[in-house]
C-alpha cells in the first residue's frame, strides 16, 4: 500500500467508511482523481486532488455558493482539505455525454436544461468577494498556452518575441469588447462532460454540476461559449442557434450583437487555450488522446475568427498558423 492509499484508507475509515469498497469514476485533466465508495447501503464519490498539485477548498466555496441557489452542485458529507480529500455526494453515471449518447432524442431538451441554468445563476447571483477576476492577465495567459505548447508541438520552433508581443496586444485589445456583457459567476468548464441529469429533481436542479473549482467572475458568454463550442461533441449549428436566442430572450436588456460579439472573443481565446492544453496534455502528462479533438477546435476557432471585429487576431493566425499548420501533431514519442 501506497503513502496515497494509505491516507484515503485513514480518511474513509476516520469519517465510518472503513472498508468501504472503491472503483475508479473518472481521472480528469488536472491531477484530480475520483472514485465511487460504497459501504453497505450507502454510496459517495471521493475526491482525490493531491495538495501539492490541487486545492480543493475553492471546490468547497463554490460549492457552497450554488447549493445556496438551490442549484445543483453536490454535497460535501465529509473533507479533509489539508489531504486533499472530499467525500460528496453521488449523482449517480447519467451525465449529458452518457445520456446523449444513449437517447440522442433528448438533445435539444437537455441543452435548453443547461442554458435554463445559466439563466437562472445568472439572474440570482449577487457576487462573491472569495471568487477570483476573470482579468485580462488571467485570459491573456490561457491564450499563450497555444504559444508555449501547441505551436512548437505542430512547427517544431519556438514562437519570436515580436509575434508573442503582437499576438499579446491584440487580444488585449478585444478583451474590453467582450466585457459589453454583464459579469456573473462562470463555472468555466460548463460542458457536457460535467453535467449530470437529475430527472427526479424539478426545474433547473435536475442539471447537476461537476467540476466547478475553477470557477471565475467574468462575462455572462463564457459559460454559453463552453456548453455550445464543445471541444470534445459536435453541437448542430440550429441547436446553439436557439440557445443563444432563448438565453438573450431572458435578458432582453443585453445587446444581442454585443453578446454575440462577446461570444466570438471569448471562444476563439478558449479554443486558443484548448489546443495549447490539449497539446500540453500530450507532451507533458502522457495524455495522447485529447489530441483527436483538435480538428474540431480549429473549426470552432476558425468559425469565431470570421467575426469582423476579430479581423486582426485572423491575420495573425493566418500569417503564424496557415491551414498545413492547423492540425493534430504527432503524440509525443516521450511524454
Amino acid at each position: 500500500m501506497n503513502s496515497r492509499t494509505a491516507e484515503i484508507t485513514a480518511f474513509l475509515t476516520a469519517y465510518g467508511w472503513a472498508g468501504a469498497e472503491r472503483r475508479v469514476l473518472a481521472d480528469d485533466a488536472s491531477f484530480r482523481r475520483y472514485d465511487r465508495v460504497t459501504h453497505k447501503e450507502r454510496c459517495a464519490v471521493l475526491m482525490d486532488a493531491p495538495p501539492d498539485r490541487e486545492d480543493v477548498r475553492p471546490f468547497l466555496a463554490v460549492a457552497k455558493i450554488l447549493r445556496d441557489l438551490n442549484l445543483s452542485a453536490p454535497e460535501i458529507l465529509e473533507q479533509d482539505p489539508e489531504r486533499g480529500f472530499l467525500l460528496l455526494e453521488d449523482f449517480g453515471d447519467d451525465t449529458y455525454t452518457r445520456v446523449l449518447a444513449a437517447r440522442p432524442a433528448l438533445e435539444e431538451s437537455l441543452y435548453m436544461l443547461a442554458v435554463d441554468l445559466l439563466i437562472a445563476l445568472h439572474r440570482e447571483f449577487k457576487g462573491a468577494a472569495t471568487v477570483p477576476q476573470y482579468d485580462d492577465t488571467l485570459l491573456t495567459s490561457e491564450a499563450n498556452i497555444l504559444l508555449d505548447w501547441y505551436i512548437p508541438a505542430v512547427t517544431g520552433k519556438t514562437i519570436s518575441k515580436p509575434l508573442r508581443h503582437d499576438y499579446r496586444a491584440l487580444w488585449e485589445a478585444l478583451f474590453p469588447l467582450a466585457r459589453s456583457v454583464p459579469e456573473t459567476l462562470v463555472l468555466r468548464d460548463y460542458h457536457v462532460d460535467n453535467l449530470i441529469w437529475l430527472p427526479n429533481r424539478r426545474g433547473v436542479a435536475a442539471c447537476g454540476l461537476l467540476d466547478f473549482q475553477d470557477a471565475v467572475i467574468g462575462p455572462a458568454t463564457y459559460d454559453m461559449v463552453s456548453l455550445l463550442e464543445d471541444a470534445r461533441r459536435d453541437v448542430p449549428t440550429t441547436l446553439a442557434k436557439h440557445a443563444t436566442e432563448r438565453y438573450l430572450a431572458a435578458f432582453p436588456e443585453i445587446c444581442p450583437n454585443g453578446f454575440r460579439l462577446s461570444q466570438a472573443i471569448l471562444g476563439a481565446q478558449r479554443s486558443a487555450k484548448i489546443l495549447g492544453i490539449f497539446a500540453r496534455l500530450d507532451r507533458r502528462d502522457g495524455k495522447p488522446d485529447y489530441l483527436r479533438h483538435l480538428p474540431r477546435v480549429w473549426r470552432l476557432l476558425e468559425a469565431d475568427l470570421a467575426h469582423p471585429k476579430l479581423a486582426g487576431i485572423r491575420e495573425w493566425f493566418d500569417h503564424v498558423l496557415p491551414p498545413a499548420c492547423r492540425i493534430a501533431p504527432k503524440q509525443a514519442t516521450n511524454p
